[in-house]
């Protein structure tokens, strides 16, 4: 596996695991209608251009299989979805590392995101924490419970290596 900047080219990729990611791991935890229309639609002009900006892409023999963003500026985590058949073989674990370094090597001491109900257990086994809910509005026009979560990322590295 490798991860490297996405590019524009990257774009169509990076959607449609997006909407696959969501479609198999959210459907137990959110409702049916929620879910069409967060996956809904085509791919806008606006998400390309966030892809080529943004995005970080896990390749697996040339084929894109995960996507993630960071904001260095926040700290904001975004944008983890791995292709349903890449889900558990360690493809989120690895681009949350990558993430989590690009964080480090910005300075950064804290990480944030908002987990999907389904996904945060897997953010929890990363070191982050949060238990509270929020509700995520979607650009699309639904809303989504979701977890906010917090990492501190030196310390926990700190540990870790010491």
């Amino acid at each position: 596996m490798h991860i490297r900047k996405a590019t524009i080219e990257d774009a169509a990729i990076s959607f449609a695991i997006r909407r696959d990611a969501i479609r198999e791991q959210c459907r137990d935890h959110y409702p049916a209608g929620d879910l069409d229309i967060w996956t809904s639609g085509e791919m806008s002009e606006t998400f390309a251009k966030r892809v080529a900006d943004e995005f970080h892409v896990a390749t697996v023999d040339g084929q894109v299989v995960g996507t993630g963003m960071i904001d260095l500026a926040t700290g904001k985590i975004d944008a983890i979805f791995v292709l349903p058949q890449y889900m558990r073989r360690g493809v989120g674990r690895a681009m949350m590392d990558h993430l989590e370094d690009l964080a480090m090597s910005a300075g950064l001491s804290v990480i944030q995101l908002d987990a999907t109900l389904n996904a945060a257990a897997f953010y929890r086994a990363l070191g982050f924490e949060g238990e509270a809910r929020s509700t995520y509005q979607s650009s699309l026009g639904v809303s989504l419970v979701c977890v906010p979560m917090v990492k501190h990322v030196r310390s926990t590295r700190r540990q870790s290596e010491g």
